[in-house]
């Protein structure tokens, strides 16, 4: 067993595992000593209240409550698991989409752009087809397919540019994530969309329930009572296991990673780069789209259609998913549901004491900065030691015996050796 665990420890993913458990651990850690901070430094708090902040940091999607007398209570909590899984839908698509460009060399930060363009089709379609003309679960399957399809034309763009003008993914796609954001503002303020029923919410857009159309339970409310959680989050995890299989198992997967580890070299061995750069901008924008249908078409939701002024955290949330995943599809599910399930901590601090939900975005913040130094981190945890000089004596002596082969008479007038 210990061999086993020894030569599991050397190799890259156990490092990759370990710097990510590493990273979480210290994010914690920093979100614990703010909590003390806080309480130390507040007259209202004592330590009594920080040691519940702490606890709900570390155990807050088990919390049930507070009792009659106040004391906080933790157990299975069906409802907090199942928000937490249709939370981590959108972020497991967006961690993707993140994790798909980096594997072919490509930073894509124009994941809220796409979720944005995947949003404004998958609305559009989901609530302008006719349900009593058109049965709403072929409804879903085309606002579905639509938004996947607008989020990879708007992700091919920076593929584009930077296929054939060599202009940075980075800086096209900050130029389209604002040129989605005023497009979709526009777009939904001079459609019909806009919620007018509920005057109250004027500013958002109708929910896809308002035409039928709605994400199957498959059974999962029952499992988890009194959730949001539907089978948008079993989507989301065969779309991971696709995208493993894909890059990792394909010759379209392998011609992706050749391209971003060597595009000249990838050029020289036959392999279209400029195709393979536009199509993984392409399916990573598809994957954040995918992310946005699947938040919306749950019917739970409501769009704010005034997104010119900021964008979608969703999207950017994608990037610490795909890093603290080391940019492995399979992990990305993990590192989702962990997000998610830090976002339900810190609506639990917010409703059940005196702290601010934020404490968790410095604690997700702590874990990317970490994240972003998984090469320092492996190098510590492999416990790499410096080469110490060989003495040329023992370095002769340690030496293999070298068979030179037969001995050659030198011949006459030669130097002797």
């Amino acid at each position: 067993m210990r061999t086993w665990l020894s030569k599991w420890r050397k190799t890259d993913s156990a490092r990759s595992i370990l710097a990510s458990i590493l990273s979480i651990l210290i994010g914690m850690a920093v979100g614990c000593v703010i909590v003390l901070i806080v309480a130390a430094t507040s007259k209202d708090l004592s330590i009594a209240s920080a040691w519940e902040g702490i606890r709900l940091i570390f155990g807050g999607l088990f919390s049930t409550g507070r009792t009659a007398a106040g004391t906080l209570t933790f157990g299975f909590n069906p409802t907090n698991l199942g928000n937490m899984l249709f939370r981590a839908t959108p972020l497991i698509m967006t961690g993707l989409s993140v994790a798909v460009a980096f594997k072919t060399g490509l930073f894509n930060i124009g994941a809220p752009g796409q979720y944005l363009m995947g949003t404004m089709a998958t609305l559009m379609l989901a609530l302008g087809i006719p349900s009593e003309s058109i049965p709403a679960g072929l409804i879903w399957i085309i606002a579905f397919v639509g938004g996947c399809f607008a989020g990879a034309l708007w992700g091919a763009i920076p593929g584009l540019l930077k296929a054939f003008l060599n202009i940075n993914e980075v800086l096209a796609c900050i130029m389209t994530n604002w040129l989605a954001a005023n497009l979709v503002t526009w777009a939904f303020d001079a459609s019909n969309f806009k919620n007018m029923v509920e005057n109250t919410k004027s500013g958002y857009i109708y929910k896809t329930t308002f035409n039928g159309v709605a994400t199957p339970k498959m059974g999962l409310d029952k499992i988890f009572p009194n959730s949001q959680v539907n089978m948008g989050i079993i989507i989301a995890i065969l779309f991971a296991v696709a995208m493993f299989i894909l890059m990792n198992k394909t010759t379209l997967g392998y011609q992706l990673k050749a391209c971003g580890a060597n595009r000249h070299a990838a050029r020289y061995a036959g392999i279209q780069d400029k195709r393979n750069i536009v199509l993984s901008m392409a399916i990573a924008g598809a994957l954040a789209a995918a992310g946005a249908s699947l938040y919306y078409l749950s019917g739970n939701t409501e769009f704010y259609w005034s997104t010119y002024q900021s964008l979608p955290d969703t999207g950017f949330n994608g990037i610490p998913v795909a890093l603290l995943a080391a940019n492995n599809p399979i992990g990305v599910i993990f590192t989702g549901c962990f997000m998610s399930m830090l976002d339900i901590s810190g609506l639990q601090l917010t409703n059940l004491t005196a702290y601010n939900e934020y404490i968790t975005d410095v604690i997700i913040a702590v874990i990317v900065y970490l994240s972003a130094f998984s090469l320092v981190i492996k190098a510590l945890i492999s416990g790499r030691k410096k080469k110490t000089p060989v003495a040329p004596d023992s370095k002769q002596t340690n030496l293999p015996p070298v068979d030179s082969g037969p001995a050659v008479e030198p011949e006459k007038g030669g130097d002797k050796a």
